[in-house]
């Protein structure tokens, strides 16, 4: 009993030290952000999106170089690709009514876009990355953003959007009071 009053001094000491030093060497964060937006430009867009693919990919990217060792890393990424068809490039000329025979003359599908979902995608791992790493990532999405507008390219985007096209134009032509409907594609 003697050794804890004794000791006692010490350790409220000790615990009033700590509690001293926590409080008066504590960091303390704030974040302050101010923004300035401007709208640069205002575009009218007519493009009808018909068909969104969503596409992962594992990516493993390497970087070598001669004096380093070889860094990489492993991506899971989430990607979307948009086909549609641009209504503004459709003119007078293109839509021809005859009694209850609607004929309307389409553009031709297109890739709206091709990107990548950040938000969902994952750095799954680095290796011997260091110092490179931010540099190491930003690579490898940019990498991956070309390998999925290949693939897409390469996919049925354009076949499925004409088909969505016909999917949904032609009910809502019928609903005008058209019996017979005719799309193409120039």
């Amino acid at each position: 009993m003697k050794i804890f009053f004794r000791l006692l001094p010490w350790l409220i000491l000790l615990i009033a030290g700590y509690l001293f030093i926590a409080k008066k060497f504590s960091i303390n964060t704030s974040v302050e952000s101010k923004h300035q937006l401007l709208v640069e430009k205002i575009e009218a867009i007519g493009k009808l999106e018909l068909v969104k693919y969503q596409i992962s990919d594992v990516l493993e990217h390497k970087n070598k170089t001669d004096f380093l060792p070889e860094a990489s890393v492993l991506l899971i990424v989430k990607a979307e690709a948009v086909g549609c068809i641009d209504l503004t490039k459709i003119t007078r000329e293109d839509i021809r009514i005859d009694a209850d025979t609607a004929v309307v003359n389409l553009p031709q599908p297109e890739i709206c876009y091709v990107k990548i979902d950040h938000k969902n995608s994952r750095v799954y791992d680095t290796k011997m990355a260091f110092f490179r790493e931010a540099d190491l990532v930003d690579e490898a999405y940019k990498a991956a953003e070309r390998k999925v507008a290949a693939e897409v390219k390469k996919s049925d985007i354009l076949t499925q959007t004409k088909t969505n096209a016909t999917n949904v134009l032609k009910p809502i032509i019928e609903g005008l009071g058209y019996k017979n409907v005719r799309l193409s594609f120039e």
